[in-house]
């Protein structure tokens, strides 16, 4: 059994694959050619805004949004301590300074009755994080923001990417979205890949520019920029892709529901989804009071698990300079203590879930 089922998927889309794939070598734009240009309108489409800027992976998307915003040494920039260190880590490479706050104990996701006290006159922008599936209460963080003199606020959609809050699509809830094509990703391609999202004009022109190392024509850079380009063959792949995306939302949902049923007497806690979300759960993911056991026993019995996140970002030692320490965020340490990961993709079948239901309850 896979954690993360590609084959079936490839198998469905194999024919598209192949044609889209021979159009690159034969057209030769391998950098930013018409795959890319044609992705960037589907995905605005898609999320009903103004302007996809295709870049070269979620990582890069997130310091892109940053540079544009002009965020450097003696800025803050608030994000969670529970999700991947990229998310931090961008801050970091311009000098700013990461404040983390603490998430909510039901959807994992960025607290917002938390996040007032952390703002300073040295913050400088908001980063939520869409954790496994579905989105922060980005109603509720919209609003503060702006209560705070119009703060930016950069949504990380990497993993909810195609979920919803209130009717509207993750990555077009705030000033920027940004999400992550890597393989894992419910939009994903065949290697790192990635895109930001908005409706403002200054800020889409200003991504153009930093994606080309700051170029905005030829011989001209007006800005410090980075090789952030999206390769053609990546777009090709996801544009293949799309044409099922919402079909395995859909399909997505229903394994969720399977699981659900299947595991209601099993002494866990699941997934929780806020009112007004939806979720495309990246991961399901459960919390067990005796996690390690509980992922051994999976093994045992041929079933992949995975504990994301076991050591939250305040605790990382990449991060000891920011002065926290262990007790000073319990939600997010109690969370990365007992979370545990199962397989989950469109394709877990009936017949998998069965098998996987039968290993927890043993």
């Amino acid at each position: 059994m896979e954690f993360i089922d590609l084959k079936s998927q490839q198998k469905r889309i194999r024919e598209t694959l192949d044609r889209r794939i021979a159009a690159v070598l034969d057209h030769g734009q391998y950098i930013l050619g018409p795959e890319v240009v044609e992705l960037e309108a589907r995905l605005c489409d898609f999320l009903g805004c103004r302007h996809t800027i295709a870049v070269s992976s979620g990582t890069d998307s997130l310091l892109m949004a940053l540079m544009a915003l002009g965020i450097g040494p003696g800025d803050e920039v608030i994000t969670v301590p529970y999700t991947w260190i990229s998310t931090a880590e961008v801050v970091a490479l311009l000098g700013a300074t990461t404040v983390f706050v603490d998430i909510e104990p039901h959807t994992w996701n960025l607290d917002p009755a938390r996040l007032e006290a952390a703002i300073t006159d040295r913050t400088k922008a908001i980063m939520p994080v869409g954790i496994y599936g579905q989105t922060a209460d980005m109603t509720a963080i919209n609003r503060i923001a702006a209560a705070a003199g119009n703060l930016p606020v950069i949504e990380d959609a990497a993993q909810c990417f195609g979920a919803t809050h209130h009717g509207k699509r993750s990555g077009a809830l705030s000033l920027i979205g940004s999400t992550s094509f890597f393989p894992s990703k419910p939009l994903g391609g065949y290697g790192d890949g990635g895109a930001l999202f908005t409706d403002d004009d200054e800020l889409a022109e200003k991504f153009r520019w930093i994606r080309i190392h700051g170029q905005q024509r030829k011989h001209f850079h007006p800005v410090v920029g980075i090789n952030g380009r999206l390769d053609t063959l990546q777009a090709a792949i996801v544009l293949a892709k799309m044409d099922l995306f919402e079909e395995e939302i859909a399909m997505r949902q229903a394994v969720a529901d399977g699981y659900a049923t299947r595991l209601a007497d099993a002494g866990l806690t699941l997934p929780f989804v806020a009112e007004g979300n939806t979720s495309v759960y990246a991961q399901y993911t459960v919390l067990s009071a005796d996690r390690d056991a509980l992922q051994a026993k999976l093994g045992a019995a041929g079933v992949p698990s995975v504990p994301y996140y076991a050591v939250p970002l305040h605790l990382q030692p990449v991060f000891a300079g920011l002065g926290y320490r262990e007790g000073d965020f319990p939600v997010t340490e109690r969370i990365a203590a007992t979370g545990l990961s199962l397989p989950m993709s469109p394709y877990v079948t009936p017949e998998d879930q069965d098998q996987i239901a039968a290993a927890i309850l043993a």
